[in-house]
């Protein structure tokens, strides 16, 4: 009568600390360049070493450049901090999936492409979207600096138990509508701060028959919702998604260990603090309209009548209005959310099919969430899919996503993006716009040069 989060808590408590807070073992623990090194330097000053440095994993991706790539780079501040952290995992043994390494990539996307993402586990970084790991039946959340220092003395963190919400999705998706769009109506239903005090279980037909890319790209958006995690159950599909993965368990092992990841999943009769039901069936694409992820319509909706002002002042929208047919001055395909093979492929494939070219006025980037993805891309032939259609192919990283690198919007540019957060002046701009889609929206819209709606396409 357990869900997963009760199973894998119990196996990870090193020590019960009473109200419901726990010190936790953490299995893996992945770091970046940006809220690493203030973490190294609280080890420095007190002379510590790292506790394992074998149970931490470093890339670099939220700074550094998709375009040229040549050290040392041009902005100051990220040569610095690529500096840094080339220095502390050199300095502290922690392996570091470097430039060119061919493993380079953002880190919710190298985890589980290289199988250090697994079942069961507890799973950490200093990143809000590490609940992206939780498809593979992980407990995982992002946490601060001054965690990330502690984790990387003691290999552990004093943590508060959340209750578990289990958000079923029944029925079958439409045409056109993706995992992207499955999360944005979620966080539309239950709320940005719904999820404050929950990890979210997804469940149902819809969750049970997506792909593991799909299963990250729902779980990712988790903390758009205010959930401290998300996770899905692993099954048959995770299973399959690890065999073979670079850190996964080989032969004999690789079976012990997959019939024990089955075992996490949450029981038939487990208890759940709290239940919701969505018809996958009713679900379309989705567009935000406002400045959080919640503030988001139905591709053929119209904006609340009771929009905050705000928002609507911001984005140059009027309440009652359909955003459907906006003129966009951006279209950006990658991140966390959906930088990954197969968000490439439906892209691309949606492109060729109804060969689709990039509309006048319009800059279009696609941008590989890993160094792995773009040499897979490379083989299926996506960069020249893409090339030809108007869109600049990129090397890999956050990209705008966030903008901490050379990809921003400039003045009140209006985007459509594939990432996950829509907030002011979240890429780049101050007075920039955005609004989260899907990939293959995105791909209609930049196509049309205004807000449109995939199903118009084929597929």
């Amino acid at each position: 009568m357990k869900t997963l989060l009760e199973k894998v808590w119990a196996q990870h408590i090193v020590l019960e600390l009473g109200e419901g807070t726990d010190q936790l073992l953490v299995d893996t623990h992945l770091i970046h360049e940006v809220t690493s090194p203030q973490a190294f330097r609280m080890l420095r000053d007190r002379d510590l070493p790292v506790r394992f440095p074998h149970r931490t994993i470093a890339t670099v991706d939220h700074i550094v450049p998709t375009g040229d790539r040549t050290r040392p780079l041009k902005d100051v501040m990220a040569e610095t901090m690529l500096q840094h952290l080339e220095l502390n995992t050199r300095d502290f043994n922690i392996p570091f999936l470097s430039i060119g390494s061919g493993k380079q990539g953002i880190v919710h996307v190298v985890g589980p492409e290289l199988g250090i993402t697994q079942p069961g586990t507890v799973i950490v970084c200093g990143d809000s979207h590490t609940s992206t790991h939780g498809a593979f039946g992980a407990i995982a959340f992002g946490i601060g600096t001054t965690q990330v220092a502690c984790v990387l003395a003691t290999q552990s963190l004093l943590v508060e138990r959340p209750k578990v919400r289990r958000i079923e999705i029944t029925g079958k998706l439409s045409k056109g509508v993706t995992a992207k769009d499955v999360i944005l109506a979620i966080i539309q239903r239950l709320g940005i701060k719904g999820g404050i005090g929950f990890a979210y279980e997804y469940a149902g037909s819809v969750i049970e028959h997506m792909t593991m890319e799909e299963r990250m790209t729902l779980c990712n958006m988790s903390i758009e919702g205010g959930a401290r995690c998300g996770y899905v159950n692993p099954d048959a599909t995770t299973i399959e998604y690890l065999r073979g993965k670079h850190f996964s368990p080989k032969g004999e092992a690789f079976e012990a260990a997959a019939d024990q990841w089955l075992s996490f999943a949450s029981d038939p009769d487990a208890e759940y603090d709290d239940d919701v039901t969505i018809d996958g069936s009713t679900i379309e694409p989705m567009v935000t309209w406002g400045i959080d992820p919640g503030q988001s319509i139905g591709i053929t909706g119209c904006i609340p009548e009771d929009a905050p002002q705000e928002a609507l002042d911001y984005m140059q929208l009027t309440a009652g209005t359909q955003v459907l047919g906006t003129p966009i001055h951006v279209a950006f395909i990658g991140s966390c959310t959906n930088g990954r093979i197969q968000d490439l492929l439906e892209a691309a494939d949606v492109i060729r099919r109804n060969n689709l070219h990039v509309s006048k006025g319009v800059k279009a980037l696609v941008v590989p969430g890993s160094e792995a993805v773009a040499a897979e891309a490379k083989q299926y032939g996506l960069p020249k899919i893409f090339t030809d259609a108007g869109w600049e192919w990129r090397n890999a990283g956050c990209s705008m996503c966030l903008a901490m690198n050379p990809d921003k919007l400039v003045g009140d540019q209006l985007c459509v993006s594939t990432s996950n957060r829509n907030f002011k002046g979240r890429q780049g701009s101050p007075t920039g716009r955005t609004m989260l889609m899907s990939p293959a929206s995105v791909v209609a819209s930049a196509s049309l040069g205004c807000v449109a709606d995939n199903r118009e396409l084929k597929h």
